[in-house]
Order: structure tokens, then sequence, then C-alpha cells
């Protein structure tokens, strides 16, 4: 098949990833293309992939920052434009179908009004404008909607959207592999922003008593400053932002990884990827975390930072063989394209025995500008 990826544009798909949803899209690139796909991957300037279309300049982080931006005309206007030339070139590029990660609601609306095959992987709980345009389209054949685990389908169906099917995130179990090799510490991985809970995790490591290794991009720079930084000693050390290749061995040579968040995390990818290590994980039972790691790890309530101390003490009984098992054989890369792919040939199936037909879109750029609006 010919697939059209598209990205979340607020960062660009490269090492070191901002996040899960980077780290994510460039594994079902690679994925896809070694199961026998031709990709073409849109995504942010500054990206990095075999067959890039870039569709901005620059990540809008950059140049319109979230946390400044939100909600603003500025930003609704450039994730407008840089979309606009994604809708374009796939009008252009006879894709068999389109796998969009985007979190702009309106390439769903587009898709579907096109009558082109697309699936949707919703990375986020069903919040506002997102949640609402998948219920706008979710009965029609050639619109599929994907969540990474039962937890988050759950969330959906409560939005009325039942459909929406199931496609855990993968993990590159050949890049994340145990060593024989062991460290005195646990470690700790992700944005810093204050729910994903890392100041309870490092308050959690003081009083039980075990070094901690803190990896990863400082998105909160006053957060960092206030809650984490003032607590960096006796062990607890930051890391700074690292490599997939150079993160992988740190982890596995690890205890255990403290995965903290305090919201409903969609998936885990973190846990994953510890586990496919062969190491523990020991966090907050908050969202799908649970569903990823099984008897894998301990799980205490979410904030709980007494009783995850005393989780921390538990990590070596654990048995790290168990935990790689399950990675290889629930979360692998190869278990997530057998799912894109189902899902890939229902929307096909679909568009092809509604007779849907496509659109033309070598008429003008007004046009496109109607449709989306």
């Amino acid at each position: 098949m010919k697939i059209a990826v598209l990205a979340h544009i607020r960062h660009a798909i490269a090492q070191p990833f901002s996040g899960g949803m980077e780290s994510h899209c460039d594994m079902l690139c690679r994925a896809l293309r070694a199961a026998g796909h031709e990709v073409v991957l849109f995504a942010a300037g500054g990206s990095q992939d075999a067959a890039l279309v870039p569709i901005c300049d620059a990540p809008y982080e950059r140049v319109l920052p979230w946390h400044v931006y939100r909600g603003s005309s500025e930003l609704s206007a450039y994730q407008r434009t840089a979309f606009e030339k994604v809708m374009l070139t796939i009008a252009a590029g006879d894709f068999d179908v389109v796998h969009n990660n985007s979190l702009y609601p309106s390439i769903i609306d587009w898709m579907a009004e096109a009558g082109v095959p697309c699936v949707t992987s919703q990375h986020v709980p069903p919040f506002g404008a997102m949640s609402d345009a998948v219920l706008r389209n979710i009965s029609l054949p050639h619109a599929g909607f994907t969540v990474t685990s039962h937890n988050q389908r759950e969330l959906w169906a409560e939005r009325g959207c039942a459909q929406v099917g199931v496609v855990p995130n993968g993990v590159d179990t050949q890049l994340w592999s145990p060593t024989p090799d062991r460290g005195d510490y646990f470690t700790w991985t992700g944005r810093i922003v204050p729910n994903k809970g890392l100041a309870e995790a490092v308050r959690a490591a003081r009083i039980a008593g075990v070094k901690l290794r803190i990896y990863g991009p400082i998105e909160d720079a006053a957060y960092f400053a206030t809650s984490v930084e003032p607590l960096l000693s006796n062990g607890i050390e930051f890391h700074g932002h690292r490599s997939i290749e150079g993160l992988a061995g740190e982890v596995a040579r690890a205890k255990g990884a403290l995965v903290t968040p305090l919201w409903d995390e969609p998936f885990g990818l973190v846990a994953a990827e510890a586990l496919s290590c062969g190491t523990p994980v020991v966090g907050f039972d908050r969202g799908a975390l649970r569903e990823v790691v099984g008897d894998c790890g301990v799980l205490v309530e979410g904030g709980d930072i007494a009783a995850l101390a005393r989780a921390i003490a538990q990590a070596d009984v654990i048995d790290r063989a168990a935990c790689r098992e399950r990675a290889v054989t629930s979360l692998s890369v190869d278990a997530m394209i057998a799912g894109y792919e189902e899902a890939y040939a229902a929307v096909i199936a679909g568009a092809r025995l509604a007779a849907l037909p496509r659109l033309s879109w070598s008429s003008s750029f007004s046009s496109t500008q109607a449709l989306l609006a």
C-alpha cells in the first residue's frame, strides 16, 4: 500500500524525541516500510524521515509556543496553512490510505468529505473539537478510528464513539532489549511537566533511599526549577534529554523504571519500553498503565508518594524475563502494524463498497479552503 502518515506538528519527528507521539510516529513509518509498504510522512520542518514532506518551516512550538498561543488565531492559522498543503499533496499523490496522527480535527472532516480512506489514531482522551469531529464521522465506512488501549476505548464509548478500534502502541524490541549488566539505580523518563509526576517520583525515591536517574526534555522550566531541581542530590540526578539509542541501555541496566502519571495516560510508552528491556515498572495506577504493565510491575494509587516509596522496594522480586516476554508477545511493533493493517483494509473496503468518488483537487486553492471552513 501507499500510505500517507500525518504527524502532529507541535514538535519535529526527530531524535531526541520530544515525547511518545513523536517516537510512535517515527517507529510507525519505519515499521510500515519494513512490512513492505510505501510511506510518505507529512510533518514539520526539521523532522527526519526517509520520505519527508515538510508542511511548515518549523514545529509550532518553536514559532508559537503552545503555553502562550494555545487557542489563539495565530496558532490556528499556522496549523491550517500547514495542513492545507497536506490536502493538496495527498490529492495528487494517489495514496491508498491516510494514517492521521495530527490532532488537527479539520483533517477528519476533510478526508470524510473527500471520500479518502483514512484511519485516525487518537493519542489523547476525547477532548473538545477532536471528539466532536470523530462523532460526526465515525459512522462513515471510509473513516476509521483507533485508540491505544481499552481504557481509552471506554472513555470514547462514553462520548458515543464505541466503534473505535484498539491498537496498542508498539515497541522496537530489538532496540529496547535486555543487557546482562545491572546498575544500582532506578530511571524516570519523559517530558518534564507537572502531569507526568516527576516531583512525586523524586520524593518517593528519596524516601525509599534509592538512586534515580532522570531523562527527558524540560518543557516546564518553572516546574523543574521549583519542584525538582532542589531535590537533585544524594543519588537523584538529572541526565538531560537522550536519543533512544543512548536511553535504551540506561533503562535496561536499571533496577526498575518509575512511571508516575498524574493524569489518565492513554497508553504509557515509557512503561512498554522498560518492559521490553526486562526492567520492572513501579508507578501510579492511572489511565491505561495497568493494561500495559500487567503483573510485571507494582502500581499504587495515583499521587500516593508513600505507597510509591514502599512499592519501589518490591521491584527486585519481579521476574525480568517475564517483563521481556510480555513486551515481545503483546507490545511489539509487529503486533501494532498488524492492527493498523487491519484498520487500513477496513476503510479501503468501506470506500469501495460505498462507491465513494474521490473529489478532484486540481481545482483552485480557494475551493480547498471552502471545504475546510
